[in-house]
């Protein structure tokens, strides 16, 4: 299992021997925390769970504080698990894997893991673009702006049925909020990591705005 969470940074692009542009997007990957690991026995399948940004203890509920085992033990509490080199961490997401027992907790997880050519799959929340005409939201290619339309060629057109039905049909493509959507590219391809800097390139774009988490994992079709 690969998988690591980070940071959008933007878009650049990479040149390679031959003088060819590859357009890729940088991406601060990691370091990443192994904070928890979930085995068939005691949570019924296998995963890990990882976490990234490291933040001010302050930033983090008592809850949050004892799942990273933050807390300090003493007479009224002797249950709290102590801390496994583990900082506070802003972020955290689950991976399934079959190898969960491979993992320990406080374990880091870098970029060293991909290798250029690799695949992947990068989720991340889509820009927010606020309420959306149909044309603008989905694509629509509008009316004629011939025979008295001239006015109303961005309008959606007719949304209902016939009078035997005599509604709008649940589910129909019409204006609305637009964007701010979790969306997954995928079989995207690892063109270049740093392993100083924790930057990984990848070609081509991937969904939110810079500074936004992104999650990257194994792709699921290569």
């Amino acid at each position: 299992m690969k998988g690591l969470l980070g940071i959008k940074l933007g878009m650049t692009q990479v040149f390679d021997e031959n003088g060819v542009v590859t357009p890729v997007t940088i991406v601060q990957a990691g370091p990443c925390y192994v904070t928890q690991v979930k085995t068939q026995n005691t949570d019924g399948y296998s995963a890990i769970q990882v976490g990234f940004g490291e933040v001010s203890e302050k930033r983090l509920t008592s809850g949050q504080k004892g799942h990273l085992g933050l807390l300090k033990t003493d007479k009224k509490h002797p249950q709290r698990k102590k801390n496994k080199g583990i900082p506070a961490l802003r972020h955290l997401s689950e991976f399934r894997t079959k190898n969960a027992a491979d993992y320990k907790v406080g374990q880091v997880l870098t970029v060293e893991q991909f290798a250029a050519g690799d695949h992947i799959d990068v989720t991340g929340k889509t820009k927010g673009r606020g309420f959306a005409g149909t044309i603008k939201r989905h694509g629509f290619g509008g009316g004629p702006k011939t025979h008295g339309q001239s006015d109303r060629w961005r309008a959606p057109g007719s949304v209902g049925a016939t009078s035997g039905t005599a509604h709008v049909f649940k589910g129909k493509r019409m204006s609305g909020h637009y964007g701010d959507a979790r969306l997954t590219a995928q079989n995207l391809q690892v063109v270049k990591i740093d392993p100083e800097k924790n930057l990984l390139a990848v070609k081509g774009s991937i969904p939110g705005h810079k500074g936004s988490l992104v999650i990257i994992r194994d792709s699921a079709k290569n």
